[in-house]
């Protein structure tokens, strides 16, 4: 008997917040405007850099994979939480949530990697103006990006193939999705192989990445003080702001959901976490690049008037 409870968890219960139904349907009224303005933004800032020769730049052919990454990376979650909000007993089999579990992961980590790049070609451009278009030629552009989703893929399927595949009969994740650390706390074999494997992947994923954009900014605010020109300083001030609060929001709820320690329990606090990096980034991402950006406000100014004298 004990052995059939070890192996015969075929399906998962995704908890959420079923227990508050009043805040479940409000939560299901937000969650769904903010994935369809993550649609809706980020698919207008790829059709806008497609279409603007302006915009056919290093930061936008970056930004314009941000956007890619980020459609898909709400869709691999927020549809499923939408479907368990007017569920009795939302359910999910042991393979869909294995899938969506480790794709959310893949795409969340290549998101990590690529605002790192993207720092990068902030600081190339303003540190070393002159050298930019040498530096950052569209080949090292191709490929920055491909070793960002390479580097997931890898990052990924590490934990991926050391997390334990015994189940104990427990099947409710206190969880709005199958997410990988309240998907563990099910697990009755041992977990501390896949927690240390988390927390070096989360060394690798989060915290290099993190001080290496901090130290990038850090010689960016250097450069842009010496800039003897106002209107120039509030140009790369602008670009740069932009670039900073999409990491700070990112980075800050993803370190502080996978370094510090974890209890054999999934809080509330854990699950609203992983909405600030899962559904609110994706979302902020194309406003925030939109909304504070000349060169795009100009872009789609000549996108509509092309379009109306037509």
């Amino acid at each position: 008997m004990g052995d059939k409870n070890r192996t015969l968890v075929t399906e998962f219960i995704l908890l959420g917040i079923s227990n508050y139904p009043r805040a479940q349907m409000v939560m299901s009224v937000i969650l769904l405007v903010f994935y369809l303005i993550t649609l809706l933004g980020n698919s207008f800032m790829i059709i806008l850099i497609l279409v603007s020769p302006l915009l056919h730049t290093p930061m936008y052919f970056f930004l314009s994979n941000l956007s890619f990454l980020d459609m898909f990376y709400t869709t691999s979650s927020v549809p499923q939480i939408l479907v368990n909000c007017f569920s009795h007993q939302p359910t999910i089999s042991y393979l869909r949530c294995m899938i969506q579990m480790y794709v959310s992961l893949f795409l969340g980590i290549a998101e990590c990697f690529l605002l790192a790049v993207m720092a990068y070609d902030r600081f190339v451009a303003i540190c070393r103006p002159l050298h930019y278009t040498l530096v950052m030629s569209k080949r090292l552009c191709i490929q920055l990006a491909a070793m960002s989703w390479a580097g997931a893929m890898v990052m990924t399927l590490i934990p991926f193939l050391v997390q334990p595949r015994e189940f104990c009969g427990h099947n409710v994740i206190n969880h709005f999705t199958c997410e990988l650390q309240a998907f563990l706390k099910l697990a009755c074999s041992g977990t501390h192989l896949i927690e240390t494997v988390i927390m070096a992947d989360s060394f690798v994923v989060l915290v290099a990445p993190f001080f290496f954009i901090l130290g990038t900014y850090g010689r960016i605010s250097s450069a842009v003080l010496r800039i003897h020109s106002a209107k120039g300083r509030g140009k790369a001030f602008s670009t740069c702001g932009s670039h900073l609060v999409v990491v700070s929001v990112f980075y800050g709820s993803a370190l502080s959901m996978y370094l510090r320690p974890q209890g054999k329990s999934s809080s509330n606090h854990d699950k609203i976490i992983s909405l600030f990096y899962g559904v609110v980034t994706p979302m902020l991402n194309p406003l925030i690049y939109s909304l504070r950006n000349k060169d795009v406000k100009g872009a789609f100014q000549r996108f509509l008037g092309k379009k109306m004298s037509e």
